[in-house]
């Protein structure tokens, strides 16, 4: 990439975007896997709204999504007070809300991925577990994380590529701040407002193309190699 001639403030978007998300996937990983899990084996009243509001920033504009997210988390929000009160952690017009933005918008994708591996496991394997004296958490984690383990993968693919990629909710949210809240897809937009700047656009684009498909076959060999490895055992 350093054939691209690529600036220092171009590699901080670059960078502050790999930073988002990795960090919204991480987070929003356990969250995900609940959330399946909910999804998948829970019977309860309200199931269908829920699954509505996970999958709600798929089909809402991503403008009012991050507006959503100023209000909620903005420092005047309900929440937002809160985090800053008593966690000292703010989102508005910061990185951090950059990876909550990116987070949910990619919430969607991970738990969808990651609820149709649930579904498939054979519930006969973990009942058998659990006449062996197997714990619910320990054949959570011998039986059934194993065979859900490349749905997990893949959702944390689709969360990180949509987060890569995350452009409306962003910079709603937290506006496009040069080093700060800057990502890839902002300083690409940056670039085609001003004249000349063509060529910076296609850098980054060169890059987030280039980007995009490490994590695409990143995802399938991991796919692949726990898939293998679950067949194996």
């Amino acid at each position: 990439m350093d054939a691209l001639g690529l600036s220092s403030d171009e590699w901080t978007a670059i960078e502050l975007s790999l930073r988002v998300s990795i960090v919204a996937m991480l987070v929003s990983l356990p969250f995900g896997i609940g959330a399946a899990l909910l999804l998948a084996r829970g019977r309860f009243w309200g199931k269908s709204i829920l699954n509505g509001l996970i999958h709600l920033p798929l089909i809402l504009p991503p403008v009012v999504t991050g507006f959503i997210l100023l209000i909620l988390f903005g420092r005047k929000g309900p929440i937002g007070a809160l985090f800053e009160q008593y966690l000292g952690l703010v989102f508005s017009f910061r990185w951090t809300g950059a990876a909550l933005a990116c987070g949910v918008m990619g919430f969607p994708l991970m738990v969808r991925s990651i609820r149709l591996s649930v579904e498939a496991v054979d519930r006969k394997l973990e009942e058998a577990a659990g006449t062996l004296g197997a714990s619910p958490i320990w054949t959570f984690v011998t039986v059934t994380l194993p065979l859900i383990l490349p749905g997990i993968i893949a959702g944390m693919i689709l969360s990180f590529a949509k987060a890569m990629g995350e452009f409306g909710a962003t910079i709603t949210f937290v506006s496009n701040i040069p080093g700060e809240t800057q990502t890839l897809s902002s300083a690409i937009y940056t670039f085609t407002q001003v004249p000349g700047g063509d060529a910076g656009a296609m850098r980054l684009t060169i890059v987030a193309i280039v980007l995009s498909m490490a994590a695409l076959l990143a995802s399938e060999f991991l796919a692949y190699f726990a898939g293998r490895r679950v067949d194996f055992e």
